[in-house]
């Protein structure tokens, strides 16, 4: 029940988070973070009973339809979508209430179907949304095409970045065939969504395992409320998602050192991720020589555009990041200082919270070497606290933290396997 709750809760404030900040939003996005840092430290199985996936489903329907959602869409298609995840939600509940053979299955395909038709509407119906993530990324695949240099491009129409590119390049390169093959960018990070569901899945086992849990987190994530306007927004949370997930699927099957390619892609691609190094560093599954690789191996990925320009690329990935003005309506613990009492906190408090998450983290992974679900939790965990103390962190970075827990759910407390240092999994079974 509190699992189920904390859920909707976070999404419910996550979905009304774009665009304000509320106090009561900050409050409950901390109030869940705490519960995560509970739930890890208790250590308790948390099963999925027969009502959750029903009850969750139809309660994030609920709050896509009765909280503010933010979007771009005209008023039609708005419509449109928001009626293909009430469908698609209720639909998804329905099946996995029934508990037949074929429901798992039949409920991960309309999860995924449901996904497909929305991310449609959103594309079509609002061809330029305005928003600077939208236009970096537009324009960085048309520079990349013509093999320009993106830390040097001036972008044009941007609401708000313009002459920036802020993430690392690899996200440019990940979305990039969106556009180079259909006009959009979206239609990449749709295609990385369902890498994503896919990844889900196959935690889970696939048809061979725990179909009902692999459904039931893949509907999750699909019906989270607030999906409308991360497809419509171009947020690109999905591609880090799919890429974490499938390290996780890659370690836990026993291909440990496959697992640096995806991870590699992960981290060459957007900044924070490098918070949750130290905690893969200490774990033996994987353990500090492929940690030490995946960095290596990202460092040469995104070589070309360092060595292309070193002051454009630190300037935009790093310096820029480190001094842009605080955007009031994100809802953290920095802002919350800044909005109500005019107090800009520096970076040595905001910092030595990350970094005592991140210590926490690396003493218990060291000290207990869990299953790789718990893992994820603390992974999530590291990325909450980051998120809650930042300058700035909005819906696409909470919902990234929601995914890694959903992720740690696909394993099945019963048959997680315990994963030897050398990345093979062992015979005997541990509770997750």
């Amino acid at each position: 029940m509190v699992l189920a709750a904390s859920w909707l809760a976070w999404f419910g404030v996550a979905q009304w988070s774009v665009v304000r900040f509320r106090v009561p939003i900050l409050i409950v996005l901390t109030a869940v973070t705490v519960l995560l840092a509970v739930w890890l430290a208790r250590r308790t199985p948390v099963p999925l009973p027969r009502w959750f996936a029903p009850v969750v489903l139809a309660g994030s329907v609920a709050v896509t339809l009765l909280v503010p959602l933010f979007s771009y869409l005209p008023p039609a298609s708005a419509a449109a979508a928001l009626g293909v995840l009430a469908v698609g939600g209720l639909g998804c509940a329905a099946a996995l209430a029934l508990r037949r053979p074929w429901a798992g299955a039949a409920a991960a395909g309309l999860a995924a179907a449901t996904h497909v038709v929305v991310a449609t509407i959103a594309v079509l119906g609002d061809r330029a949304p305005k928003i600077d993530v939208w236009v970096i990324l537009q324009q960085g695949a048309d520079v990349t095409a013509r093999l320009g240099n993106i830390y040097t491009a001036r972008w044009t129409d941007s609401p708000g970045v313009q002459d920036h590119f802020t993430y690392l390049p690899w996200m440019a390169m990940l979305t990039a065939p969106g556009r180079w093959l259909a006009g959009d960018v979206r239609w990449a990070i749709l295609v990385w969504t369902l890498v994503l569901l896919a990844g889900l899945w196959a935690l889970a086992g696939g048809r061979r395992g725990d179909a009902a849990r692999g459904a039931t987190v893949v509907a999750l994530v699909v019906l989270a409320p607030g999906t409308l306007t991360q497809v419509d927004q171009a947020w690109t949370e999905p591609v880090l998602a799919a890429l974490l997930v499938w390290w996780a699927v890659l370690v836990r099957r026993g291909h440990a050192w496959w697992a640096v390619v995806p991870l590699a892609l992960a981290c060459a691609s957007k900044q924070h991720l490098a918070l949750l190094a130290p905690v893969l560093l200490v774990w033996q599954p994987f353990g500090w020589r492929r940690t030490l690789v995946t960095g290596g191996l990202a460092g040469v990925l995104v070589s070309p555009w360092l060595v292309a320009d070193p002051a454009a690329f630190v300037d935009d990935t790093v310096t820029t990041l480190l001094t842009f003005h605080p955007i009031r309506f994100a809802n953290t613990w920095y802002l919350y200082f800044f909005n109500e009492h005019g107090i800009e906190l520096p970076f040595a408090v905001t910092g030595l919270a990350m970094l005592t998450a991140v210590g926490v983290a690396v003493w218990a992974v060291h000290r207990r070497q869990p299953p790789v679900d718990e893992v994820l939790r603390w992974l999530a965990l590291v990325l909450a606290v980051a998120n809650l103390v930042n300058k700035q962190a909005f819906y696409n970075q909470f919902w990234l933290v929601a995914v890694l827990v959903a992720a740690s759910l696909a394993v099945a407390p019963a048959v997680t396997s315990r994963v030897t240092a050398r990345g093979r999994p062992a015979a005997a079974a541990t509770g997750g």
